[in-house]
């Protein structure tokens, strides 16, 4: 039978105006109400009734979905700081291996293990890695474990020239923590513990009791987030504080222990900004000019001083960048596409990365040294497993480092499209989509079809290897840009929230409509 929830009128005022909500008490904050869990088991157990029929084809997809992960996987290592760093997934392990070794090694197959998450996890129903972070010299390691679910995590350290765990144990922060450059003091967020938002940034001295640690600061207002991150130049740990529309940066000068925080420019209304510090100059993203950010550089924090290298467009999101001796590097996104630009910091030459497929997503890599000519950056599309490409900017070759491994896919069998369809409004709205080429006929293949759009995030054409089981029994499947996300800049986003949320729903319906007349 199907289960059919209690109607209990709770009335919720807010603003002066009352509505009734009959499914308030299925709110259980603590998860222990015998009532709402009762509920969700009688909601489960018809659940289970209903999909019993399908069960080996359950079962028979999932085997699929598993057969697609190769046993072990190894990442490609990255140099930082005079070592070279992986991870390592070993047959049989659901937790990864953290290893270095030093950078002038030769020795491929002699690592130093940092850390084995599978021993970590070994006596707890429930396990994550929210990060680790190395000293500067490199004897120190700090990592933030979670064994709860509630992404509470407790900050632990080891000693690598020793092995030892040192004995303190920092609770309830989020995975935000930097070292200063002491190599002795340890920048962290804590959470609240209500809310469980990241709302204040501690200072640590390894080998002393948390209970010595300092207060450096505390967001009072409740709508914006804080997190932590160094600068380039590692002369800064920036406090980055961030509401939907607002953000401000306070930085601490990393070689002092004692540091007091001070702002880079005070927050003001539907201002945004991020920064970054390298060669003793600021690099600033910001929308102060237009809604699709542009890229500004300065010695001082007077904003009178900002120079313009990139102006803010209005078809062109700027969302990211990052720093070498040498180049800067751009991540854009236009008409739906993310792309990267070089741009030589001397002669400003400007040199675009080009990209096969119809509809693909890239994105800036982890580049911890910037005192290199190349650049790491990752790709992928609905028919092209995850990439880690390198770059020499200086000479334009490119290799691949590492692509994921997918047992029995074969990229030729696939094709992918990108599409534009005409809302009812008249505006043009991307949709990405993919099917295996051998099982496509026009106009009679099942269809699923993805849509999103809030928040302004960006749903990318990425590649999914679950997603090949659909492909494989004929389904087309596609993804709706609809308006509310990200894909098309700001404006993109706003033409889909508040009192234009209806465009959101307008778009993904008639993208569904005309995907049909035209044979999908």
């Amino acid at each position: 039978m199907l289960p059919k929830a209690n109607r209990i009128p709770y009335a919720m005022t807010v603003h002066g105006d009352t509505r009734i909500d009959n499914y308030y008490w299925l709110r259980d904050d603590t998860r222990s109400q015998p009532e709402v869990l009762d509920y969700l088991h009688q909601e489960n157990e018809y659940g289970r009734k209903v999909m019993s029929s399908q069960q080996a084809l359950q079962d028979r997809i999932l085997k699929e979905i598993i057969d697609r992960i190769p046993p072990r996987e190894v990442s490609a290592p990255y140099v930082k700081n005079g070592y070279r760093y992986r991870y390592i997934y070993e047959p049989g392990c659901e937790y990864a291996i953290y290893q270095r070794q030093s950078a002038l090694s030769e020795e491929w197959d002699v690592w130093e293990t940092l850390l084995d998450a599978n021993q970590r996890a070994a006596h707890s129903e429930f396990y994550t890695l929210g990060g680790l972070a190395i000293t500067p010299d490199n004897t120190i390691m700090a990592l933030a474990e979670d064994y709860l679910s509630r992404r509470q995590y407790g900050l632990r350290f080891r000693n690598l020239e020793s092995g030892n765990w040192y004995p303190e144990l920092l609770d309830n922060v989020a995975p935000e923590f930097v070292w200063a450059n002491d190599s002795l003091t340890l920048y962290y967020v804590r959470k609240h513990k209500k809310t469980l938002l990241p709302y204040q940034v501690w200072r640590h001295t390894i080998g002393t009791p948390s209970s010595q640690d300092e207060l450096v600061y505390e967001e009072k207002d409740d709508t914006f987030y804080v997190s932590l991150h160094k600068t380039t130049s590692q002369h800064y740990v920036v406090i980055h504080l961030a509401s939907a529309t607002t953000s401000e940066v306070l930085l601490l000068d990393a070689e002092l222990a004692d540091a007091e925080p001070f702002s880079f420019l005070p927050r003001r209304k539907d201002h945004e900004y991020s920064l970054d510090h390298y060669q003793h100059k600021f690099y600033l993203r910001s929308n102060r000019n237009g809604k699709n950010f542009g890229l500004y550089r300065t010695r001082v924090r007077n904003e009178n001083a900002w120079e313009e290298l990139i102006p803010p467009r209005e078809h062109i999101m700027l969302e990211g960048f990052t720093l070498f001796t040498d180049w800067l590097v751009v991540e854009e996104r236009q008409r739906g596409l993310t792309s990267l630009r070089q741009i030589n910091r001397k002669t400003r030459e400007v040199i675009g990365i080009a990209f096969d497929d119809p509809a693909y997503v890239t994105w800036l890599a982890y580049n911890p040294e910037p005192e290199t000519s190349r650049l790491r950056y990752g790709y992928s599309s609905m028919t092209t497993p995850d990439t880690l490409f390198e770059l020499d900017m200086d000479t334009g070759e490119r290799r691949v480092l590492k692509q994921t491994e997918v047992p029995g896919f074969d990229s030729g069998c696939y094709q992918s499209e990108h599409l534009w369809i005409t809302a009812r409004d008249g505006v043009e709205v991307p949709v990405s989509l993919v099917y295996h080429q051998k099982y496509f006929r026009k106009g009679q293949n099942p269809l699923l079809v993805y849509g999103y759009g809030s928040y302004g995030s960006s749903i990318d054409a990425d590649f999914s290897s679950s997603r090949l089981s659909l492909l494989d029994r004929g389904f087309v499947y596609a993804i709706v840009h609809v308006r509310g996300g990200g894909e098309l800049g700001q404006q993109w986003y706003e033409d889909g929230k508040f009192l234009k949320k209806r465009n959101t729903f307008n778009d993904y319906l008639d993208a569904c409509d005309a995907l049909l007349k035209l044979g999908y």
